[in-house]
């Protein structure tokens, strides 16, 4: 399974302001000061943390998804032998 691209994630950095600890929309800077305050705005930093496109999901999500495949194959044994009996 790859990580697919989140339409919440934002795909470039967003412009952060130092003294008011924000970001900001692109949008919202005039003429490039923090619309709050009034500081200088500087582009934020992409987040390490975000997964990319073709990295792994992690091994505890795998484990989830085999005891769950488990599970319904035991609930699905139970209801044909509740069926047939």
């Amino acid at each position: 399974m790859t990580w697919r691209s989140s339409p919440f994630v934002a795909a470039e950095p967003m412009p952060w302001c130092d003294e008011c600890s924000d970001y900001h929309a692109p949008t919202a800077l005039a003429d490039g000061a923090c619309p709050t305050c009034g500081g200088s705005v500087e582009d934020g930093h992409a987040d390490e943390n975000q997964p990319t496109v073709g990295q792994s999901a992690p091994w505890h999500f795998w484990v989830v998804v085999v005891l769950l495949a488990a599970y319904l194959l035991w609930r699905l044994v139970g209801l044909v032998i509740w069926i047939f009996t």
